[in-house]
């Protein structure tokens, strides 16, 4: 038997970077959290403890801080393909570069009228929404996959939701139900086809990547509201397809859905009836429902989600 070196990779995990833009007496705000991860010519450094093909992660901390200097942090996608580019094309050992951000929303803290010429421009809050997430590959053949995404979109329908006809056996409890409260925290990943632009942009600047993320957004809240449904998982395929049909630079969505259960409460100890009104919100445990949807001409490009 012999014994050879697998996969691997190595890189900076969780770079925490907040950029502040000062546009005249108006601030804003840019809270991301940065990761990256190098793989190559990287054999010597296992087997032999070499290190003349390794880029130290610290450096690779300190180019974040470097870029967003020297050339902003707009929209995350576009970012961490600077980084992923630059990664690759300055050290020959690097083959391909993975380059995952985090965005973290602010919003600015209401302020009164007579001061809100001062502090209301630099004032924020940290935002309940989402945070806004992408990943992208760059390979040393020019390759650049783009995956932009979400994480902790939560959702809840009070009515339009049924869960019924599902298999019974010797140790289900559970009762069908026609009427119940579909609740669940979205994580969302949607991949780019190559060089596709959002409408109104020139496919040579590629995707204009917040339009589009905006855009994502609001159809899978779309969809989530105005489905009704027979099964989580119905719901989560509906969501994957509307996006498809409606975002044409978007070939494949994955999703990730724990199901947020509330049942409800029996109250008849307490003499009082319980027409679907009060609810026990269970955190755990909880089902998980997970899918893709992709167009059936999809590009493959399954390293993408590793």
């Amino acid at each position: 038997m012999s014994v050879v070196l697998g996969p691997n990779r190595y890189g900076k995990a969780e770079t925490r970077l907040v950029r502040v833009v000062r546009d005249g007496g108006v601030h804003h705000i840019k809270d991301v959290t940065v990761g990256s991860a190098l793989s190559g010519d990287m054999e010597a450094v296992h087997l032999t403890g070499d290190n003349a093909a390794v880029l130290p992660t610290d450096t690779q901390k300190n180019t974040v801080y470097a870029f967003a200097r020297k050339h902003g942090v707009a929209e995350i996608e576009d970012f961490a393909i600077l980084l992923a580019r630059h990664y690759v094309e300055s050290q020959p050992t690097v083959h391909h570069a993975r380059v995952e951000i985090e965005e973290h929303f602010w919003d600015r803290v209401p302020v009164s009228e007579d001061v809100a010429g001062e502090r209301g421009r630099h004032s924020f809050v940290r935002s309940g929404r989402e945070t806004r997430t992408c990943a992208v590959h760059h390979d040393r053949d020019g390759t650049t996959t783009v995956v932009s995404g979400l994480k902790d979109l939560v959702v809840l329908n009070s009515t339009d939701s049924e869960f019924s006809g599902f298999v019974e056996d010797e140790y289900t409890t559970l009762p069908p139900t026609k009427d119940r409260v579909l609740a669940t925290a979205v994580s969302a990943r949607w991949r780019h086809l190559p060089g596709a632009a959002a409408p109104g942009t020139a496919a040579a600047s590629g995707t204009a990547y917040g339009e589009s993320y905006d855009e994502v957004r609001r159809h899978l809240l779309g969809a989530f509201a105005e489905t009704y449904s027979l099964s989580l998982q119905q719901t989560l395929y509906a969501m994957g397809e509307r996006v498809l049909n409606a975002r044409e630079e978007v070939c494949e969505v994955r999703l990730a859905m724990p199901n947020k259960h509330h049942f409800l409460v029996d109250l008849t100890p307490f003499g009082l009836d319980n027409p679907n009104e009060v609810f026990h919100a269970a955190d755990r445990p909880y089902g998980l429902i997970e899918g893709s949807v992709l167009r059936d001409d999809a590009p493959d490009a399954r390293f993408a989600w590793e």
